[in-house]
């Protein structure tokens, strides 16, 4: 069996860089896929995002809005379990029960149905805690819980506090606190945990790059270390029990900065077990899990944003967009897992979210839409145009507008149709996406086209005043004479044509105006940009984003990718604050 967990940073641009939600699964190639960091609200949970065939689904979405300005669906967790079938299966990847938070009080709890109970109770373990207390921690959508049988696997995305925010971090260590309080009281019971996910701690330095002397004094760091076996707790950090002395083995890096480049990260996707092995209730000398049950814990690199080849950024590699998450997966493979008893998919599966339930499947939505793109490609290559007899035998099928333009021959149905595709084609224009050079110029097509098209329907209405019905719907001889009318609409496209020439003219002078401008507002501000010391190359621009005095402040900083000091292809660490330019006080 294979497990992984993977902090995929939204979990819409997952699906849309792979290009479905069975593509992005198939790809970690596991029978349990934890994910992470979703950014779903409940009212997001629809079929192409949360089900895909040969898996069942299970989602936890925050739905507290904090009052730092974070929205609903800003975290969120989902689990992936592959299963040959979700009915009466044996199969240790479909659980046999699933919880939504760890506390028992969400109202989505156990599954989707309304829940009887009207006062739910809390969780055994928490009940030292408040019911307000135990709702606030839960309600972000951090923590999946499913019972295989064989072990209870918690899927987690542990929350962020940086060090001046004293409400996150008081936050963090209730989070924290609650959770050990549940592992606890499951161990107790003698059950088997395994805890995956993102808990946002980096447990010791050789697990962060740039780790400073009192860097494991943090008092989340020494929490995490006290729960390990070495420190006399009861979880084994399975990578760090496999791979004790590997060092570079990140599993995030700073988008912003650019920190794959130079493997200048950290380790904070973990995967923890308990110490007893499968092999019987009792624990036995020389058994573990990690020993017994366990045969790789390792990081999959392939699922690196940054590859090997990669231009960089202060060679041009800035303006290109690299795809996939801040994080990489991590996955745990494991043997020897005895089955389990026939069972089937928990009530909290998606397949029984009102919004998924009974709608249609993605590929019936894409075959409807494929129908009716035929549909419109048949009518547009053949299209029905009424006859002149249609019209004189069925009149009230056709609005009065239609009838007069009927009345005319082959050759003034092809005069006036399209004027009015000219008048559509105006319409449809108005709405579409302004280019940067419209920036600098006068809106003249719009008026242009809409006065050209205006006079289009005048002479589509002049014409048909001057037609008369003749019994054998033929124009009489009353009518202008064919070549009066060729000279007419010669001279008037004549007219037209030397307009529109004198428009593009006009138009080109315009824009290379426009070019010349912004060429110049390019040079004044690539010669205001500062070298940074390290390399004299020119530093890029940047803004203040964290809250404070500074907040929306511009600076400088050197456009290099982070990473080691030691490293002189690595940025040099130059800043420079932007000049602020002054406004004159008026009145003074």
């Amino acid at each position: 069996m294979k497990i992984v967990t993977y902090n995929v940073n939204g979990l819409r641009p997952r699906i849309q860089q792979y290009g479905s939600l069975l593509k992005l699964l198939d790809s970690l190639d596991a029978d349990i896929i934890c994910f992470q960091e979703t950014k779903l609200s409940k009212h997001d949970l629809r079929a192409d995002l949360v089900r895909a065939e040969g898996y069942e689904s299970f989602f936890s979405c925050c739905t507290r809005t904090s009052d730092r300005g974070r929205s609903s669906g800003y975290s969120g967790v989902a689990t992936f379990c592959r299963v040959k079938s979700a009915f009466m299966s044996n199969e240790v990847a479909l659980p046999i029960s699933a919880e939504e938070g760890f506390t028992g009080l969400l109202a989505t709890s156990k599954g989707y149905e309304p829940r009887k109970e009207e006062c739910p109770s809390i969780a055994e373990g928490l009940e030292c805690f408040s019911r307000d207390e135990l709702l606030k921690v839960d309600s972000e959508g951090r923590c999946l819980i499913t019972d295989h049988g064989q072990f209870v696997l918690f899927n987690l995305y542990g929350p962020r506090a940086v060090q001046d925010d004293s409400e996150r971090i008081q936050f963090k260590l209730t989070f924290f606190k609650m959770l050990e309080r549940r592992w606890e009281c499951l161990m107790h019971q003698g059950r088997r945990i395994i805890i995956v996910g993102d808990l946002n701690i980096a447990p010791a330095a050789i697990d962060r790059c740039d780790a400073e002397p009192d860097f494991e004094k943090n008092v989340f760091r020494q929490w995490f270390r006290s729960l390990l076996v070495q420190n006399g707790g009861r979880l084994l950090d399975i990578f760090r029990a496999k791979h004790p002395d590997r060092k570079g083995a990140y599993t995030c890096w700073s988008q912003s900065t650019g920190a794959e480049e130079f493997n200048y990260g950290s380790r904070i996707d973990h995967i923890l077990s308990a110490r007893s092995c499968l092999h019987g209730e009792e624990i036995q000398e020389g058994h573990d899990f990690v020993t017994c049950n366990v045969a790789e814990c390792d990081i999959l690199m392939q699922f690196q944003r940054w590859k090997p080849g990669n231009t960089p950024r202060w060679k041009g590699g800035r303006s290109i967009k690299l795809e996939g998450s801040d994080h990489v997966p991590v996955y745990l493979s494991l043997v020897e897992i005895p089955e389990v008893l026939q069972h089937s998919t928990p009530p909290l599966s998606t397949r029984y979210h009102p919004q998924v339930f009974g709608s249609q499947t993605l590929v019936s939505m894409f075959t409807r839409r494929q129908t009716t793109e035929q549909v419109i490609s048949e009518e547009s290559e053949n299209p029905q145009i009424p006859s002149q007899e249609d019209f004189l035998s069925i009149p009230e099928k056709y609005d009065s507008r239609a009838a007069q333009i009927s009345v005319l021959g082959s050759q003034s149905n092809a005069n006036i149709l399209p004027c009015i595709a000219t008048k559509k084609k105006a319409r449809l224009g108005q709405g579409s996406q302004l280019t940067l050079n419209s920036f600098f110029q006068k809106c003249t097509h719009r008026s242009e086209t809409s006065s050209s098209s205006f006079s289009d329907s005048k002479l589509c209405q002049t014409d048909i005043s001057y037609s008369r019905i003749e019994p054998d719907g033929l124009p009489s001889a009353a009518d202008e004479s064919g070549a009066s009318k060729d000279c007419r609409s010669s001279a008037i496209n004549n007219n037209q044509h030397k307009c529109q020439l004198d428009a593009c003219d006009s138009d080109k002078e315009k824009r290379k105006v426009a070019l010349q401008e912004w060429q110049r507002i390019q040079q004044l501000m690539q010669n205001s940009v500062p070298l940074c010391k390290g390399h004299q190359e020119p530093c890029v621009p940047r803004v203040v984003k964290k809250a404070g005095p500074n907040l929306g402040r511009r600076f400088y900083a050197c456009a290099r990718a982070e990473g080691p000091s030691s490293n002189p292809e690595a940025n040099c660490g130059y800043f420079k604050w932007a000049a602020v330019l002054k406004s004159k006080g008026k009145g003074k």
